[in-house]
């Protein structure tokens, strides 16, 4: 169940809810901030990666390639919000 939860919240995330970092308990956040692609994922983007090296990619390939892009991107931006939330907890904590 925590994991539909978790999932919900992040979709949040994802359709504009700024302060919805703030509504995650701190293990959410660190599980946030330690997520990575799905290996699947990432095994597409390291091949497609490998392949524009090359210049070999066909225009759907390179469509694939700037999408995996921007959700590395978006996660990079969840990950460090849920740092900075993280240290902003402790901040207040300490206070």
């Amino acid at each position: 169940m925590q994991g539909v939860t978790i999932k919900i919240k992040l979709e949040n995330i994802m359709n504009g809810d700024l302060e919805v970092l703030t509504s995650l308990n701190a293990d959410e956040l660190h599980a946030l901030a330690e997520s990575n692609l799905a290996p699947s994922s990432q095994a597409r983007l390291d091949e497609l990666l490998a392949r524009n090296k090359n210049q070999t990619l066909a225009p759907e390939e390179t469509k694939d390639l700037d999408e995996l892009l921007a959700k590395v991107d978006h996660l990079n931006i969840l990950k460090n919000r849920a740092r900075f939330t993280l240290r902003r907890q402790a901040d207040n904590n300490e206070q």
